[in-house]
């Protein structure tokens, strides 16, 4: 079930060439170190290329963690150090001899780290939060998983590491939805961060919202809030307007979770949006295969709330 890298500058192309994990319940999972005994991971999704370490142009008044810029085929990227980032770096210590390119939240950025192992395929039921880490708290490690000789690995919430280094996106001025109250919204994200700027983009929008942590949760409540309404006389769509799922998630993924929407008959109507830090075009394929409504990039507050417009504004 895996499969070594391909050679440097390949990878993206070899992504781009995997939507048929959309539905599978199925990750890949690039596995890297840091110059410590524990291994890393991060989706392979996010990874445009690896190449060896490039020479890196210091500039003044960076973030901790950001080691300076590289021009890469005519863009200039900030490329941080991951061992300085999670606090595992040593005084001394080489940043390290590997690059990952990664692209997400419509940010591209290079990470430096000690080395990059292999590509492994994993099924998000065997993905789980890390059991210390406080709901609230900080923390850079967004899930673990095993391999199959038992060797934990830590995957790397790289959202967090965005967010933390450069800050939180703005969400500025969203003119509320006329009689918003009437309108609610279902969403499900595993990350606390991404939670709380849904939240404030829904609320500027005035409109009433629940929400999941994961996909499991988030299945099990909307069929609880459907046999609610089964047994109250209604439809479904009496108590939910719009689906909103992140693609990521520990032990059910937003694409099994829309998947399973779409095939049960009491969510007929209800529309479904991924909301993804997963922005390449390959992604949107798989959202598109399993049946979302519309795909909106991580974290743009003014694409979601004119995404999400309307789709409220239908059948009211």
């Amino acid at each position: 079930m895996s499969n070594l890298i391909p050679e440097e500058g390949a990878l993206f192309n070899v992504v781009d060439g995997r939507t048929s994990l959309a539905g599978s319940n199925c990750m890949e999972i690039l596995l890297f170190s840091l110059g410590t005994s524990e291994t890393f991971g991060i989706n392979v999704f996010k990874v445009r290329e690896v190449s060896s370490a490039p020479f890196i142009t210091r500039a003044p008044n960076m973030p901790v963690g950001v080691e300076g810029l590289i021009s890469l085929r005519g863009n200039v990227i900030p490329v941080l150090s991951l061992a300085k980032i999670l606090g595992l770096s040593r005084p001394g210590q080489p940043l390290g001899g590997s690059m990952m390119v990664t692209e997400y939240s419509k940010r591209t950025l290079g990470f430096l780290v000690e080395g990059v192992d292999r590509i492994i395929r994993v099924e998000w039921d065997k993905v789980r939060a890390p059991d210390n880490v406080a709901a609230s708290g900080q923390s850079y490690i967004s899930a673990i998983t095993e391999l199959p000789d038992g060797k934990l690995v830590s995957i790397v919430d790289v959202e967090s590491v965005l967010a933390t280094t450069f800050g939180d996106a703005v969400v500025g001025n969203i003119a509320p939805i006329p009689d918003g109250q009437d309108y609610d919204i279902f969403y499900v994200d595993d990350s606390a961060v991404a939670r709380r700027k849904i939240a404030e983009v829904l609320e500027k929008l005035g409109v009433k919202h629940k929400h999941a942590v994961n996909g499991l949760e988030a299945w099990t409540r909307l069929q609880g809030i459907a046999n609610h309404a089964r047994q109250c006389g209604n439809q479904v769509s009496d108590e939910v307007d719009v689906i909103l799922v992140d693609a990521e998630m520990p032990e059910m993924d937003g694409y099994v979770l829309t998947r399973n929407i779409k095939a049960d008959p009491r969510f007929d109507g209800i529309p479904v949006v991924m909301h993804s830090s997963l922005s390449s075009e390959a992604n949107r394929a798989m959202g598109k295969r399993v049946g979302v409504d519309a795909y909106v990039a991580k974290f743009d507050a003014d694409a979601l709330a004119e995404s999400l417009r309307p789709l409220l504004n239908k059948g009211h």
